[in-house]
């Protein structure tokens, strides 16, 4: 588990200053746990009493032991592909890939779902299935192909769908951004500058701002009105985008099921159009 699920599993048995301690650890997270414990007592407001025992609730001996836990985390949330490989390289068991791979992956997707509030996921689909609201989908130098994969089956589902470009060309394509649009915004670590400062541009005018990430949580997190984290880690130099992946197909399931006339309507055109292009081979 990583510091901030820890902290979110112990907070209902938390005092309402142990909540806000939280809240403030959150909401820079793991930055601001990293300074003394009197600066993080007061930046929440709170006394160094109360994150003493804010820490022994979830677990920790004592304020050098969670610091330390973030000091990790945060060198995992940055660290590239060679540093990710040198982790676990030595500890591999003796078996084939196929089975190490998917063993890790298969786990990261199930508890990636466990993680899910489905009351969260509810309210996402509601958003979405909201027509008069355009939904903007972006992503990363690698997620931008998760973003282009939403984008085909959202723009297949309803109207008002825009995918945003991951080049120099983004502003252009965020310009009508309106209070009340949807802005879906794919972020892994090492959190990317640009998609920061998209979600940041969009969140200033209003937009409603949906984040998939991983378990550590983009910096985008503190603006975005809903937020779903996948766990990415795998044996292997690069992380795994499985779990984003299943909760993307689990979004245009719902959403297929709850918009379903306005999706027959679109995908009859939309066959028409495939019939007169020869698009795709037909066998009879």
């Amino acid at each position: 588990m990583t510091v901030s699920d820890r902290l979110l599993e112990h907070r209902d048995a938390m005092t309402p200053s142990e909540r806000q301690l939280v809240n403030t650890l959150l909401d820079d997270y793991p930055i601001v746990g990293l300074s003394s414990i009197t600066d993080l007592a007061d930046a929440a407001s709170v006394s160094t009493t109360t994150v003493t025992r804010m820490l022994q609730k979830t677990g920790f001996e004592g304020f050098p032991q969670f610091q330390a836990a973030l000091r990790s985390e945060l060198k995992e949330m940055i660290s590239d592909p060679i540093a990710k490989r040198s982790v676990w390289k030595h500890e591999l068991p003796d078996e084939h890939i196929l089975n190490r791979y998917s063993r890790q992956a298969l786990d990261n997707q199930q508890r990636s779902l466990d993680d899910v509030n489905p009351e969260d996921f509810d309210q996402l689909c509601q958003l979405l299935s909201t027509p008069e609201r355009t939904v903007y989908i972006a992503g990363g130098r690698i997620t931008s192909a998760l973003a282009n994969y939403l984008y085909l089956h959202l723009q297949m589902i309803r109207p008002n769908v825009r995918l945003v470009s991951n080049s120099g060309a983004w502003p252009q394509d965020l310009l009508d951004v309106k209070q009340g649009d949807v802005v879906i915004v794919f972020d892994v670590r090492r959190y990317e500058n640009t998609t920061l400062q998209m979600a940041q541009m969009c969140a200033s005018k209003n937009a409603q701002i949906v984040l998939f990430t991983d378990q550590w949580r983009s910096p985008i997190h503190r603006i975005a009105s809903n937020t779903f984290s996948g766990r990415i880690v795998v044996p292997s130099a690069w992380d795994s985008c499985l779990p984003l992946l299943m909760l993307i197909e689990c979004t245009i399931a719902a959403l297929q099921e709850m918009m379903w006339a306005t999706v027959k309507e679109r995908t009859d055109d939309l066959e028409t159009m495939f019939d007169q292009t020869k698009l795709f081979r037909k066998f009879i």
